[in-house]
């Protein structure tokens, strides 16, 4: 099959995959295909133009197409992965003999994929096609009403970000771009981690000075830890950095977020957390790991806390105490 430039196909029905689509789809030039292995999602938007499941409701663009054959990706031009974190690298190494050498592949995920690894280092490894994050500050149910997002896009080759402009011309979608693809992925990382901190804080407080301070360390901390992973402190100002964390730190809609709110009102228990699998929750592990590797564990207070919360017995109503009354030269 030839490809066209101008076919999209998105792996994934969900919240984000029809989200997007449905803004894509506005591009007349564009063919855009949600890819869904959700037979009553593909048959509600392929009838109704609706999406019953995630979106009730609200009328899709009838331009969006939905289907259960993985056929498309034969001839797509972008292939966005737009799905959870713990399948996109599965689900691109079982497909990887159909995507089209020329493919764009974007990675939409926030997390880590399997062994410790971003999920960009690791969609590398399986295929030779440019593969970049598109991460930011970006609920779904505003983008599927038109309200202006923004995310960053990560590649190093300069080249594609004229490709990703030309695609999101006339929508609402809104980008800037980087060629710290580690920094964009880790970034769309740690602010899950710091979101849970902001939940806990504002359950245990909800005091507006002390939200400002921990958000300024949190800030701080980020920083850091993106530069020992290799990151570039610029990064941390773009879309997916200061952008995604204070949408996901202060916003109730954030799963992480609510998750540091219960954790704080003290309905986490450790039963619990042994059946919670946030990206966050998962990610605390996966750094802290890193960091003792480095012998690094006892420099980041506020995430060696937060695992000890998770991880641990835990005195909540010293959390902030000993995140406060740590000292260290060189935050």
């Amino acid at each position: 099959m030839k490809m066209e430039k101008n076919n999209i196909v998105i792996i994934g029905a969900g919240a984000i995959g029809t989200s997007l689509g449905n803004a894509l789809a506005k591009n007349e030039r564009l063919h855009v295909t949600l890819v869904s292995i959700e037979e009553e999602v593909v048959n509600s938007i392929r009838e109704q133009h609706v999406n019953r499941k995630y979106f009730p409701g609200i009328a899709l663009n009838p331009r969006l197409q939905a289907t259960l054959s993985t056929d498309p990706i034969r001839e797509a031009a972008f292939l966005f992965l737009a799905i959870p974190s713990a399948e996109t690298v599965r689900y691109l190494e079982k497909h990887r003999q159909i995507v089209p050498p020329g493919a764009i592949v974007v990675n939409l995920a926030k997390g880590f994929g399997e062994k410790n690894c971003t999920i960009i280092k690791c969609l590398q490894e399986i295929i030779p096609n440019p593969v970049c994050p598109m991460k930011g500050p970006t609920f779904a149910r505003d983008i599927i009403n038109n309200q202006p997002t923004a995310f960053t896009v990560g590649a190093t080759d300069k080249s594609i970000f004229p490709q990703f402009a030309s695609i999101f011309s006339g929508t609402h979608i809104y980008l800037d771009y980087s060629t710290d693809v580690q920094g964009v992925e880790i970034l769309s990382i740690l602010k899950n981690i710091y979101a849970i901190v902001a939940g806990i804080t504002d359950a245990s407080f909800d005091a507006p000075n002390l939200r400002s301070l921990m958000l300024t360390k949190a800030f701080k901390e980020m920083r850091r830890i993106l530069l020992e992973f290799g990151g570039k402190e610029e990064t941390m100002f773009k879309y997916c950095g200061f952008g995604d964390f204070t949408l996901t730190a202060l916003n109730d809609l954030s799963r992480n977020r609510t998750l540091g709110l219960l954790i704080g009102k003290g309905f986490f228990t450790r039963e619990m957390s042994d059946k919670v699998v946030l990206e966050g929750k998962i990610a605390v592990n996966v750094i802290m790991e890193e960091l003792a590797k480095r012998k690094l564990e006892n420099n980041f207070p506020i995430l060696r806390e937060l695992y000890r919360v998770i991880n641990n017995d835990y005195d909540l109503s010293q959390f902030v105490n000993r995140i406060l009354n740590f000292e260290n030269p060189n935050t």
